[in-house]
């Protein structure tokens, strides 16, 4: 609700509507019981044209009050979910690496989309309706006993078992609601994982496997939701039963009073059988928009649980990184994912400005952890982090991630054209900028044969590329950054040959002058490294350079031996 508070006039309009209608409703069966016994009665044809004007009137401003209604109520509802979306994808956006790491991309997709939908609901069909519903009621219950209490009293008779048949429901479709919720993520999440790794699935003839478990969670997501039904189906029959005896048992009653010609008059059992459904109706009516209201409240604990998690890297340090040296030194660097299991244990190596250090190792050495490091996606657990001998902490983030530039094994590029790709929409790069920077490395040909050129469409992830293609432009995207530390993470691992030959062009040409840190398994394509660190089990076992760790009988060259047989040199 305190989102609404900037829209206070159109909230305001939303509201006034509300209390209006139900006033304006109450008045309608007001006038009918005075039209028709004026006319039964009196035989006054004069007053009988001039109820049904006024019931006209009455009519029309009901129209104009709803659509003020439903306008404003929906236009807050919309307007305040484009607020927690933009606040929720701004959260998103800063969130730690560690956060999605441990997240479905599924779920976050289903709190970003269907829940904020939902929370849209909680107001033009939740607690605005309820607000107008219960201001009907009331209304209409004091204009009952105004006419006739002892039909008012006859109408509300049933009201106590509605109104607890009512709370049960409640309380039953909530449950199933937030499993309804659960479901829905669930779904999202495994169909977002599935057709992201489509190749995996089909490489490896796994189509009937997930298919079964595609049914299995479909079958769950069915479940919840006709579990719903279920209350629905028992809940409405219920209440219209119950509505039903109360309008039979004032026509019973009011048509014996009529016979005993008692103070009960044709034209009040005609309103009151008006005015049983309208209190009977809202009422029904009141059980669904609480749920709607309780979807509204589920969805929104789970947005908000996303726009209250304070997963964020520390963005206390003001120092701007825009001319830096790019000199790097890890002081005993202690770090893990997971508390209590060290990724990096008492890292320590520096890298000055211009050089290009090597790292290799086995798979899960801690190589690519490095990386992150300098990029500061983590925080490390302990010792120090330098740059240009200033603590990475106390650099403003965004400067120094402008300072630094990656390219992973792993290329991934937007659904877009290929020079988007490559300036990511940074205004300050042109397109002369983009085609000099390509001839310099080498591939400014191979962009042009594509169609379009620059301006060819790569579909979602680069699907239109090789991977040899997407890692070009990815050294690209890094080379037309200007960065000074160049971050290669295994990015010739798996490219084919004339790919590769570009690829070593383009590294020779961007690691010129800035200090470079490559990590790579191929140990071909870092023979020329100033500086080789050798890693295993999260700790440096080696350090030098290539012809000085050959001269060792030590990990790195017993590597060299796997890869190339004998040929040391």
């Amino acid at each position: 609700m305190s989102f609404a508070k900037q829209y206070r006039f159109q909230f305001w309009i939303a509201t006034i509507s509300t209390i209006s209608l139900a006033i304006f409703a109450a008045a309608s069966p007001v006038i009918l019981y005075r039209a028709i016994d004026d006319f039964t009665v009196n035989k006054d044809l004069a007053r009988l044209l001039l109820f049904t004007m006024i019931m006209l009137g009455v009519l029309l401003i009901q129209v104009i009050l709803q659509f003020s209604f439903i306008y404003y109520a929906n236009w807050v509802g919309q307007h305040i979910i484009k607020d927690l979306r933009t606040i929720i994808f701004k959260n998103i956006l800063r969130f730690k690496m560690s956060y999605f790491d441990n997240t479905s991309v599924g779920r976050l997709v289903t709190r970003v989309v269907s829940d904020i939908e939902t929370i849209a609901n909680f107001f033009s069909q939740g607690v605005f309706m309820i607000v107008s519903d219960v201001l009907k009621m009331l209304v209409v219950v004091i204009v009952m006993f105004v006419i006739n209490w002892q039909l008012a009293l006859i109408a509300l008779a049933v009201l106590p078992i509605l109104i607890y048949a009512t709370k049960l429901f409640q309380i039953a479709i909530k449950k199933t609601f937030q499993d309804v919720r659960n479901q829905v993520a669930n779904l999202n999440g495994f169909v977002q994982e599935r057709v992201t790794g489509m190749k995996i699935v089909q490489l490896f003839n796994r189509e009937k496997i997930e298919y079964e478990n595609f049914k299995a969670i479909n079958e769950k997501h069915k479940k919840a939701h006709v579990k719903t039904v279920w209350y629905y189906s028992i809940f409405f029959p219920i209440a219209e039963i119950l509505s039903s005896i109360a309008i039979g048992l004032i026509v019973w009653y009011g048509g014996l009073q009529v016979i005993a010609k008692d103070t009960i008059t044709v034209g009040a059992i005609i309103s009151f059988v008006q005015m049983a459904q309208m209190l009977f109706r809202p009422l029904r009516q009141i059980a669904d928009k609480f749920n709607q209201l309780q979807m509204g409240i589920v969805s929104g604990e789970r947005v908000f649980n996303v726009i209250d998690t304070e997963s964020y890297i520390d963005k206390s340090g003001t120092i701007l990184a825009d001319d830096l040296q790019g000199n790097i030194a890890f002081n005993n660097v202690r770090f893990s994912y997971v508390e209590g299991e060290e990724v990096l244990k008492g890292i320590s190596f520096e890298a000055q400005k211009g050089e290009t250090i090597a790292i290799v190792g086995s798979t899960g050495a801690g190589k690519s952890t490095i990386i992150n490091l300098i990029s500061r996606f983590y925080e490390i657990d302990s010792g120090e982090i330098l740059v240009d001998n200033t603590a990475v902490e106390t650099y403003d983030l965004e400067s120094l991630r402008n300072q630094v530039a990656v390219v992973l094994q792993d290329v991934f590029l937007f659904s877009d054209s290929i020079l988007n790709n490559i300036t990511l929409r940074n205004e300050a790069i042109t397109l002369e900028d983009v085609q000099e920077a390509a001839k310099q490395i080498g591939i400014h040909n191979f962009i042009e044969s594509l169609p379009n050129g620059y301006h060819y469409n790569v579909k979602e992830r680069g699907a239109m590329l090789s991977s040899g293609q997407r890692q070009l432009i990815a050294f690209l995207r890094a080379y037309v950054s200007n960065p000074s530390i160049l971050i290669l993470d295994e990015a010739t691992s798996s490219v084919d040959t004339e790919s590769e030959q570009m690829i070593q062009y383009a590294t020779d040409k961007i690691t010129k002058d800035r200090t470079s840190i490559v990590i790579a398994h191929r140990l071909a394509t870092i023979k020329k490294a100033d500086k080789i660190i050798v890693m295993d089990k999260g700790k440096i076992v080696e350090l030098g350079n290539h012809q000085e760790l050959l001269e060792q009988e030590g990990y790195y060259r017993n590597l060299y031996e796997k890869q190339f047989g004998e040929e040391v040199v």
